[in-house]
């Protein structure tokens, strides 16, 4: 791990890298350096710091034709989850930041969601559009650990609610079931449908890869508490990745299906720009018999490459494996039986909220 193996293992115990190389849009490079007084051994854990933020929008508009939503919400910027391979690490090289330890540690709380998006509904602009589900996680989760003190997400939910918006949550964590009063009325209204994302029934495995997540078994319990509050639910087996949790495709599916599951999807392990060398070194650390075996078959789905970005094969792959992983989820939908219906929100009921101390509609 090159000039960041100075770092105490003691100072990332409980995060999911090991680094905190600078972006890719950085001029300069850090370096740890021991002036010999034996300083590195002084530093303190890397503890997660959240920055407040006024933001001026939040509703980000999606153009990417492998992913089912035109419009997502994230009401945090990092993601305490510390999950390595995590494909949104790399925005955080734009706030100039490291996608590594920075990106689990050094997070932003947009303090003002709820209000702005209660402002962006009420638009006549906004009405002007056809309206479809606003995703809520498409980038970070939105019930990390510091949604259980900022509360950002149920007021979220509380603005969609009141205007009859449809929405979808794509989350790793059982803090969810804190908001099952409001889901269970979205869901009375066919307003909502939440995503689990499993990507291991292993709790030994989980730990290692989603360090700050719920456990396997809580996601579990939280889908069957979500179904019998009348919450549709689907899982997301995210990333799946060969060699090491691949296997357990057909097993996670048997699982949640008992749970009320009827949707479920995966996604194959991506690796773009610092996540790649992010992801070597987990492996490296938590699993180096297998870390070879990992890359050479990530790398024969991807051209050889470790990351090939085309719409069409990003979220799958290609070649010989990556259509064997395929070709084994559709035989275990069939057997299974999910998918056969899929889920379809309202999204006629939408009626643009007024803002606090705005003037009311006359028409």
């Amino acid at each position: 791990m090159k000039k960041t193996s100075l770092i105490d293992p003691n100072r990332f115990r409980g995060r999911g890298t090991s680094s905190n190389d600078v972006g890719r849009f950085e001029v300069f490079d850090r370096d740890l350096y021991d002036d010999g007084w034996d300083g590195l051994d002084n530093l303190p854990p890397f503890k997660t710091e959240v920055r407040h933020e006024e933001s001026t929008s939040i509703i980000t508009q999606n153009k990417s034709p492998d992913i089912p939503f035109d419009r997502s919400l994230n009401p945090y910027r990092g993601c305490e989850h510390g999950c390595p391979y995590c494909y949104a690490r790399p925005s955080h090289s734009y706030w100039g930041m490291s996608p590594g330890l920075d990106f689990e540690t050094k997070l932003t709380a947009r303090v003002n969601a709820a209000e702005l998006l209660e402002e962006e509904l009420s638009k006549p602009s906004y009405l002007s559009k056809s309206i479809s589900p606003i995703a809520l996680g498409g980038n970070t989760d939105p019930y990390q650990p510091i949604e259980r003190e900022y509360k950002l997400t149920r007021q979220i939910l509380e603005v969609l609610l009141e205007a009859k918006h449809p929405l979808t949550i794509v989350t790793k964590s059982v803090l969810v079931l804190r908001d099952l009063d409001l889901l269970a009325e979205l869901a009375r209204q066919n307003l909502v449908l939440v995503a689990l994302s499993i990507t291991s029934l292993d709790k030994v495995l989980t730990r290692q890869m989603e360090p700050r997540a719920s456990a396997p078994h809580l996601r579990l319990k939280a889908l069957d508490e979500l179904h019998k509050a009348g919450v549709p639910t689907m899982t997301m087996m995210a990333p799946m990745i060969p060699s090491l949790n691949d296997h357990e495709m057909e097993g996670i599916m048997e699982a949640v299906l008992t749970r009320g599951c009827t949707e479920a999807n995966y996604v194959l392990l991506r690796l773009p720009h610092e996540i790649k060398e992010l992801f070597r070194e987990w492996l490296l650390r938590e699993v180096p018999d297998r870390a070879a075996r990992v890359i050479s078959l990530v790398q024969s789905m991807r051209g050889g490459q470790d990351y090939k970005a085309e719409f069409g094969t990003r979220m799958r792959g290609e070649g010989p494996y990556a259509d064997l992983l395929s070709h084994r989820y559709k035989l275990a939908l069939k057997r299974l039986g999910f998918n056969k219906e899929p889920i379809s929100l309202r999204t006629d009921l939408f009626v643009p909220p007024v803002p606090k101390g705005g003037q009311m509609r006359l028409f």
